[in-house]
């Protein structure tokens, strides 16, 4: 059986928009995550690589680049599980999201979608009314559990096609939000809501190829809660009430 090689052969995007892949040797490691592999570029090797992170344990997602052509949480991901025999490795920025230097992308335009979705729960009551209290069995709170725990990574949005080819499209986590909150009883704005997420480049717009399905690292189903909205806004307009 072949040793693995000692060495991987990394290639970083460097620059913006117009930049091009720079390559790089780095040692191989056991254990060794993607998110290891740039670190010791930027530490050893060229100082001037600009990247994010944070907690390196997979809760903050502000770690999450392209790792050969595919949206990844680079801290979670295994240098064992995306380099081959050959220890070749291509790291990008985020897709579908403007370059700010190397593998540092803006998303200034992915959170004004949430804004733009009506993504912040808007409440009923006041300091002086007793707590609202839910039922855990409830279908409609099944339906916010199912889709909650969206930590607003950019993957999915890195891996949409309707992204791709409508950039005003308002992508599979905005969509996801607007869904947990129209299924929020205790929320007050889903007719507002529900006219935000029916427009041409909302919830309509998804061809339901299931790509931000296929890669959340938090395993939701973003395609299942834009069906959702799908069928709440047709009825919704059937009913009047957008």
């Amino acid at each position: 059986m072949a040793e693995a090689v000692a060495t991987l052969a990394v290639s970083v995007w460097r620059g913006g928009a117009e930049g091009r892949f720079v390559g790089y040797a780095v040692p191989r490691r056991a254990n060794q995550t993607v998110l290891d592999v740039v670190t010791y570029i930027q530490q050893r090797l060229d100082p001037g690589l600009s990247y994010r992170f944070a907690c390196r344990v997979g809760m903050c997602g502000s770690c999450a680049m392209t790792v050969n052509g595919r949206p990844r949480w680079t801290c979670r991901t295994h240098v064992a599980r995306v380099a081959g025999a050959d220890g070749r490795i291509e790291i990008a920025p985020l897709a579908n999201l403007p370059v700010i230097k190397d593998l540092a992308c803006d998303l200034s335009a992915f959170f004004d979608k949430w804004a733009a979705a009506r993504g912040s729960f808007v409440g009923t009551r006041t300091r002086r009314d007793d707590f609202a209290r839910v039922s855990p069995a409830a279908p409609q709170r099944r339906a916010v559990d199912a889709a909650i725990e969206c930590i607003g990574c950019a993957v999915c949005y890195a891996a949409c096609d309707v992204v791709a080819w409508n950039p005003d499209y308002l992508g599979p986590a905005a969509l996801n939000r607007a869904w947990t909150l129209v299924n929020d009883e205790r929320d007050g704005a889903e007719r507002a809501r529900l006219s935000a997420v029916a427009g041409d480049a909302a919830c309509h717009a998804c061809h339901s190829h299931q790509s931000c399905t296929e890669h959340c690292p938090k395993s939701l189903s973003p395609t299942s809660s834009i069906a959702g909205l799908k069928r709440r806004t047709g009825l919704a307009a059937l009913t009047g009430k957008i």
